[in-house]
């Protein structure tokens, strides 16, 4: 019988590394327990998910995610200004993450990417928007999900 290939259906288990185009690393689970998901659950980028298919257990592969099949290119209308008076007494600087509750009760992080004593300029794009990343794969696992 053939090995199971990664695809609809499947539950994967995986080490990676991800990395930008400049080499800096981001995450890294090599030398941990691998990571499990199953394929189209929504929680693995759609374009790394979809550079897996065919894979099967034991093999290793070099994936690149351009910005629009990763985190999107940035969007200037998620950068937005906030009163200073909205922080309270805090230090503030240049490249802080703050969060802020988003419209349904949830959290949603920003980077302050400007500041003086009336505005605080806040981007809540995603930190790797509009960049290339680099994700190196070695697939443990490749098993059928039951469907309950």
């Amino acid at each position: 019988m053939d090995e199971l290939s990664i695809g609809p259906g499947t539950r994967v288990s995986l080490n990676f590394a991800l990395t930008l185009e400049d080499g800096s690393e981001i995450d890294n689970n090599f030398g941990s327990d691998p990571v499990s998901f199953v394929f189209g659950d929504g929680n693995v980028l759609a374009g790394f998910e979809q550079k897996l298919v065919g894979l099967v257990a034991g093999d290793t592969k070099e994936i690149v995610v351009n910005p629009e099949d990763g985190f999107g290119q940035p969007n200037p209308n998620n950068i937005q200004e906030v009163k200073r008076s909205s922080f309270g007494p805090e230090e503030l600087s240049l490249g802080l993450v703050c969060s802020f509750a988003d419209v349904e009760g949830g959290e949603l992080p920003g980077v302050i990417v400007g500041l003086d004593e009336q505005t605080v300029t806040v981007d809540f794009n995603h930190p790797l928007a509009g960049r290339t990343v680099i994700f190196k794969v070695a697939i443990h696992s490749v098993a059928v999900e039951e469907v309950h």
